[in-house]
């Protein structure tokens, strides 16, 4: 074969767009299966989250990281003090 021969065939987007009938993928072809027999039920565009319990805002959680952070400050402070040399 020769390298023209190679170019002709290689494959060009615009014909494959062109083609007047596209194979659904396999899975859109399973989906399509499945659905006949039971078809899924509506649902809304963004359904509501699940809450597990209240929020907290954010500077109750700022605080708290904050609060945490300084404790070990101290924790450390007071360990390396409290080392002998």
């Amino acid at each position: 074969m020769s390298e023209q021969d190679d170019v002709e065939r290689e494959f060009d987007v615009r014909w494959a767009d062109s083609a007047e009938h596209k194979e659904p993928s396999a899975r859109a072809r399973m989906l399509a299966a499945r659905w006949k027999e039971n078809p899924p039920e509506p649902v809304p565009f963004r359904g509501d989250p699940d809450h597990s319990g209240p929020r907290r805002s954010s500077w109750v959680s700022t605080a708290v990281v904050l609060g945490c952070v300084a404790a070990v400050i101290l924790l450390l402070g007071y360990a390396n003090f409290r080392a002998p040399y």
